[in-house]
């Protein structure tokens, strides 16, 4: 998986100059499809990694063969790494749906790129979970602009040879310490290669310095964002990787000595069944996380195919399979009872019950809620970039 940097240059001093300009004010995209008909023979989709399985890494994993033969719609999957990402290939078009986050999803409205989901045609609507069906990140003037997926949190992963008990705070990955082994944590630690950690930076600044007055963690004035970047420059001196492929953190952590980073459940579950020694938690500070919006492009070639995926995708053996694939939650509640693979305990392991401790993503815009006036993303993303650079 390629660097997302050129393309979130781009969107910097482009495209997201312009969209979050506007603050939402462009007009919502119109709902073009009034009824489901024949499929066109393919859905394009752009996906997070482990999201759209086939059963290619392990057979009993597998939400597609099944489908595509039941509707005829071959389901082809681009993965991304990045929030960035997935808008940079959703501007390009040429696909149908994608798996937004919270930081990318009210972009993608702003832009016109998603059109307004007609949820009467989606008939497992109404099993969706109640806290995620008017969610903010994907409900705009009343209107909803795409089909919740998963959810979850942004855990701290660690090596369990290395941290005997779970590490309590987020300071392990941003300040350097001499660890239980003895040895410093520089050069061992990773951070994400998304422009959105910074919220991580004032999430942990929240209880670190409560002085700044940081409320919320998408949020940030002058003083509050120049904090982050701090801690964040700081951080640099650690840093052996910033991470966007899943595939190369795990590989990482086996091969290359890291010992903590911020991560998914996702990476956490692949090394766990590869029988590394690894951990999770959530610090005390908390965690910041993801509520995925499955969202239609506006010019989506195959909307008949896109409509079908969207009921298939809250199907509660789907959910069920998926959030015990990624560790993820799922979005139906009732894939929490009866599935073989989640098992009844699933939902607790993977934190079904902590929705409200999770600061989800969210797009940082100039007019905020919490103080009038913050600093806006198209700065997170050129201001990230330089950090990661080490200026």
């Amino acid at each position: 998986m390629r660097s997302h940097r050129g393309i979130a240059v781009r969107l910097a001093h482009g495209t997201m100059t312009a969209l979050l300009g506007t603050a939402l004010a462009a007009g919502p995209a119109v709902a073009e499809v009034k009824e489901v008909g024949p499929g066109e023979g393919q859905v394009d989709i752009v996906a997070w990694p482990g999201y759209i399985e086939r059963g290619e890494t392990d057979k009993a994993y597998d939400w597609v063969t099944g489908f595509e033969k039941e509707t005829g719609c071959k389901v082809n999957v681009k993965t991304a790494g990045t929030s960035d990402e997935m808008v940079a290939l959703m501007n390009e078009g040429g696909f149908d749906l994608v798996t937004a986050s919270g930081d990318a999803s009210l972009r993608l409205v702003a832009g016109k790129r998603v059109q307004e989901i007609n949820t009467s045609l989606v008939p497992s609507w109404s099993t969706v979970d109640e806290r995620l069906q008017n969610a903010p990140w994907h409900t705009v003037g009343g209107k909803h602009y795409g089909v919740p997926y998963q959810w979850g949190p942004n855990v701290l992963m660690y090596n369990t040879n290395t941290f005997k008990e779970a590490p309590k705070s987020w300071s392990v990955v941003f300040e350097e310490q001499t660890l239980a082994d003895g040895k410093s944590n520089k050069g061992r630690i990773q951070a994400y290669d998304g422009a959105i950690y910074i919220a991580d930076a004032a999430l942990y600044l929240m209880s670190k310095k409560p002085e700044l007055g940081i409320k919320d963690p998408y949020e940030l004035n002058e003083d509050q964002y120049k904090a982050a970047l701090d801690l964040l420059r700081q951080q640099h001196g650690l840093i052996q990787r910033y991470w966007h492929d899943a595939t190369v953190q795990t590989d990482d952590f086996k091969n290359e000595g890291v010992i903590a980073s911020g991560s998914w459940p996702y990476q956490v579950n692949l090394l766990q069944a590869d029988k590394k020694p690894i951990g999770s938690t959530i610090p005390a500070e908390g965690a910041t996380g993801w509520a995925d919006t499955t969202m239609m492009h506006s010019e989506a070639a195959h909307p008949n195919c896109a409509y079908k995926w969207l009921e298939h995708s809250l199907q509660p053996k789907l959910q069920g399979d998926l959030a015990a694939w990624f560790g993820s939650n799922p979005a139906v509640p009732a894939a929490c009872k009866g599935n073989a693979l989640l098992t009844d305990e699933g939902c607790k392991t993977n934190g079904f019950e902590n929705f409200d401790k999770i600061r989800f993503w969210k797009t940082p815009v100039s007019k905020c809620a919490s103080q009038g006036t913050c600093v806006p993303y198209y700065r997170w993303v050129t201001d990230y970039i330089a950090v990661i650079g080490g200026r």
